[in-house]
């Protein structure tokens, strides 16, 4: 974690000291911007949202703990007082990052596994040097300076997230940490409603490697066109992943175990070079995820064989992302509701079928935000989707868009048990009754659907069983 002195701070943003007994103190244990998570030694950021402002909790932060407030105007305690905050944020980063020892910047975005993939590097790279990593999912202009606060200086690999939500995100966030190799994993359908289109959408996330210098590399997605495309908008070198051997770094020989972990042949471009790995995370799609972080890692200098070994022996870092958790009466839950949309729904699915093993499968799907326009036909294809992968029970939680999500549904398969929920707390009394201590059930919708706190309900009771 890096430490820096209230002055320090203030001369780095262009801000003033107010309300500062002492400028020398120091803060030792990073920024924070939600005042629930203030610890002592933070520097507390007040943001002013359009229902929060938090310079209303500026006193509290300082009671609990927090050495100062970075506010917009005096709040009445220590702060340094600056024009904008997220300016400011961004000029905090810059200065952390010029603090590290050598740092090579790993930026890596996409539409959907970059959390996955990004807990993969952080278990990967370490065999090459000191790394650290994004936390949660701080992907943007607000997280971005609090990951880098939570390096230490001999970090050697920064992996950052970098999240897009219109055109110039990412763009703005090299400007922050220009990074030295850039990942782009996918071009899918989260935020479409947003950008407007699976092409604006990739012109977003081109900006990551359009931001290379020469010396660097990019890491590029040979299965899909759009991402594949990307060479032409970097002057970096350029490495492939794919699963053929049309790539520089590929898999075949891919399987299943009966939990639906996947094994693999690892290939390296450039002689008879393989590795088997056999993957700890469950899904085929971590597969893609993998051969993405392989990528970087022999880029980078990474004897193949390490790597292989690295990637068997990872584990899931982060919660709510194709989490298993067994409950002692034998109920299997697979927490996979941090976030979604169509393609995350479709691979869910399909690894939901893969871990069956003649156990019946259960799938408690949420609604999907942020498709926009294309919210009708998006809910409508994966409650076909549910529907032909083999469920014995779906459950639609929502509204308008969870009644697409149950009528595709029961359309496609009419003998299909279909429960309707109008929310997350009416799950379980939805389900009273319908699961067995057999079952293995899917949990999965939009973070705004609040539907990881049913998971964790159902995998710490009995919430749902018959006999």
């Amino acid at each position: 974690m890096l430490s820096f002195s209230l002055e320090e701070i203030a001369a780095v943003t262009g801000g003033r000291l107010t309300d500062v007994p002492d400028p020398s103190a120091r803060m030792t244990q990073g920024i924070v911007t939600d005042s629930r998570e203030v610890a002592p030694g933070c520097l507390f950021v007040a943001l002013a949202g359009e229902r929060v402002d938090g310079h209303n909790f500026a006193a509290r932060t300082i009671k609990d703990g927090a050495v100062a407030v970075l506010a917009s105007r005096p709040v009445g305690v220590p702060a340094i007082v600056v024009d904008d905050t997220l300016k400011a944020l961004a000029a905090i980063g810059r200065h952390a990052l010029a603090e590290l020892t050598d740092p090579v910047v790993v930026g890596l975005t996409g539409s959907a596994g970059k959390t996955s993939t990004k807990d993969l590097l952080a278990q990967v790279l370490p065999g090459l040097g000191p790394t650290s990593v994004t936390d949660r999912s701080f992907n943007g202009e607000i997280g971005m300076p609090i990951t880098i606060l939570r390096a230490s200086r001999d970090t050697r690999y920064l992996v950052l997230e970098m999240g897009a939500r219109g055109a110039g995100h990412i763009a703005n966030l090299t400007t922050i940490a220009r990074p030295q190799v850039g990942l782009v994993l996918n071009v899918g359908t989260a935020h479409v409603g947003e950008f407007g289109g699976k092409k604006a959408i990739a012109d977003a996330k081109s900006e990551l490697v359009a931001a290379l210098t020469p010396d660097g590399l990019a890491v590029l997605n040979a299965d899909d066109p759009l991402v594949a495309g990307m060479a032409a908008r970097t002057t970096a070198r350029v490495r492939t992943f794919g699963m053929g051997n049309y790539a520089d770094v590929w898999a075949d020989e891919v399987t299943l175990d009966e939990a639906g972990r996947p094994s693999f042949r690892l290939h390296l471009r450039g002689g008879d070079s393989h590795a088997r790995v056999r993957m700890g995370l469950h899904g085929e799609h971590h597969v893609a995820n993998a051969l993405a972080a392989a990528a970087v890692a022999t880029g980078l200098g990474m004897p193949l064989a390490d790597v292989a070994e690295a990637l068997s022996g990872a584990r899931n870092l982060t919660t709510g992302r194709m989490e298993v958790l067994d409950r002692a009466d034998g109920l299997r839950v697979v927490n996979d509701a941090f976030n979604a949309n169509p393609d995350s729904m479709r691979v869910a699915l399909k690894a939901l079928a893969a871990m069956a093993g003649g156990h019946r499968t259960v799938a408690i799907l949420g609604e999907m935000k942020e498709l926009g326009p294309e919210a009708e036909a998006g809910h409508r294809e994966v409650g076909k989707l549910a529907a032909d992968s083999g469920v014995g029970l779906l459950v639609a939680v929502g509204g308008e868009h969870a009644d697409v999500l149950a009528t595709a549904a029961r359309e496609q398969n009419p003998r299909l048990d279909v429960i309707r929920a109008a929310d997350r707390d009416a799950v379980p009394a939805a389900v009273e009754g319908a699961l067995t201590a057999r079952d293995i059930v899917l949990v999965k919708g939009s973070h705004s659907t609040g539907l990881e706190a049913t998971a964790l309900l159902l995998a710490a009771g009995t919430v749902g069983d018959h006999d």
